[in-house]
């Protein structure tokens, strides 16, 4: 089992930045591929940034590329999510996930809800015109 909690939500106006942390619980954190999803009231939930177990794979949503950045420390058991130039379409509650990755090269990264076996309650983000 991994608990994951999220933090660094909150309003912030359009053109601005926050950053996202999600702390996991086990301190086999580094055998786990990351992920950060959003999801809106009536809508389903919706990939954004994924890293591999080894952090050296990453990869974006067409709608966050070039201005959000998923990064991961093992040394701290932490995902983060960088966000910039945010829009007040990225108003959404976002999710931390993660994965039990068991292929030896570590570089994989998932990007379907499917895939992902715990989930954090969610950080809400607001981005205000």
């Amino acid at each position: 089992q991994v608990q994951l909690v999220e933090s660094g939500g909150g309003l912030v106006q359009a053109g601005g930045s926050l950053r996202l942390s999600c702390a996991a619980s086990r301190r086999t954190f580094s055998s786990y591929a990351m992920g950060w999803f959003r999801q809106v009231p009536g809508k389903e939930r919706e990939f954004v940034a994924a890293i591999s177990r080894s952090g050296g794979s990453t990869y974006y949503a067409d709608s966050v590329k070039g201005r959000f950045t998923i990064s991961r420390d093992d040394a701290k058991d932490t995902v983060n999510l960088q966000m910039n130039s945010l829009k007040p379409e990225d108003t959404a509650v976002y999710y931390c996930a993660a994965h039990l990755d068991k292929y030896a090269s570590g570089r994989t990264y998932y990007t379907g809800r499917n895939e992902y076996e715990y989930w954090g309650q969610g950080t809400q983000v607001t981005v205000s015109s």
